[in-house]
């Protein structure tokens, strides 16, 4: 089965082919010579995803699953959420990012936060949305030189390092994305394919 993944970012491709079944094989934006930057103009998380299957469903005659993420920060009315890949400017950059989140979590004792992945799979004609969440804190600086976005600063609950610092097979044990994708696969794993 082919599926494509509406994503331009190298690392979640990676991150979620390593997830998936054999059986599946995943068409990244650039293999079916898509380069349009998707709009997410949604007001939450779950909408946005789904904006961004409604987006490739209209051009391409194949399944296809997006995912949205956000990182919601209590102490900081859950910023950056929705907005977090443009939490400091459109141009998406991962240092500022965590800059600006350090910077305004100067001074507060909770640092508690929480990634939310919301999946919308479009498949025989029908919307399904799967979402994962993994609770935890930001740290007060920078942890580990792997994963991508806000992995350096953030910290799952039950764990001593950060996400930055943890091989993606762990990660994607534990991971928002991973949740998320495992229900996905069983829905997957659990129809027919004509």
């Amino acid at each position: 089965m082919q599926l494509i993944f509406a994503t331009h970012n190298p690392n979640k491709l990676q991150e979620v082919q390593q997830m998936m079944p054999s059986s599946i094989k995943l068409l990244s934006l650039e293999d079916v010579q898509l380069f349009d930057e998707i709009p997410e103009t949604a007001a939450t998380i779950k909408e946005n995803a789904i904006l961004k299957t409604d987006y490739i469903k209209t051009r391409f005659d194949l399944p296809v699953f997006a995912d949205d993420t956000g990182l919601i920060v209590p102490a900081l009315a859950g910023d950056p959420g929705v907005r977090s890949a443009r939490y400091a400017g459109e141009h998406k950059n991962s240092q500022n990012n965590m800059d600006l989140l350090l910077s305004n979590l100067e001074g507060k004792e909770n640092r508690s936060a929480y990634f939310l992945t919301v999946i919308s799979l479009y498949l025989n004609g029908k919307q399904h949305v799967f979402e994962g969440r993994c609770d935890g804190e930001i740290l007060q600086h920078r942890q580990g030189e792997k994963g991508f976005g806000y992995d350096p600063i953030f910290r799952p609950k039950g764990f001593d390092k950060s996400f930055a610092q943890m091989d993606m097979d762990q990660k994607s044990e534990i991971s928002h994305r991973g949740m998320a994708l495992k229900k996905l696969i069983n829905y997957l794993n659990g129809i027919k394919i004509d």
